[in-house]
């Protein structure tokens, strides 16, 4: 019964990855407001509750995620400027990338 679980979430994490893509490409606008929603938060708290019932740790989780989602928007503005700096794809994720674990980085260094 697990791993029929495990199959089904996975497989809803890949629907929501390819609507996301699929509908980015004629509407990028769209592409990001399914994209910005915060349906993986939604899935993990609901899949935790279904689990193990324990609103503790979904409370602690939710606290950790309220102070990391801002420390990972970084990743984002190398993407969103990347035309204007004439950089390449690979090359805007990687700088992404690099940003959001240095203030991830920084945070959990700081906060130990």
């Amino acid at each position: 019964m697990d791993s029929l679980w495990n199959i089904m979430r996975v497989a809803l994490a890949a629907v929501i990855i390819v609507a996301v893509a699929e509908l980015s490409k004629r509407f990028p606008r769209y592409g990001a407001l399914l994209l910005s929603l915060p349906l993986t938060s939604i899935l993990a708290f609901a899949f935790s509750w279904r689990q193990h019932h324990d609103i503790a740790t979904i409370s602690q989780l939710a606290k950790e995620t309220l102070i990391l989602v801002p420390l990972g928007l970084p990743f984002f503005v190398p993407l969103a400027f990347a035309a204007q700096l004439g950089w390449g794809f690979w090359t805007a994720l990687g700088a992404g990338i690099v940003l959001a674990a240095l203030m991830i980085g920084c945070w959990l260094a700081l906060s130990s």
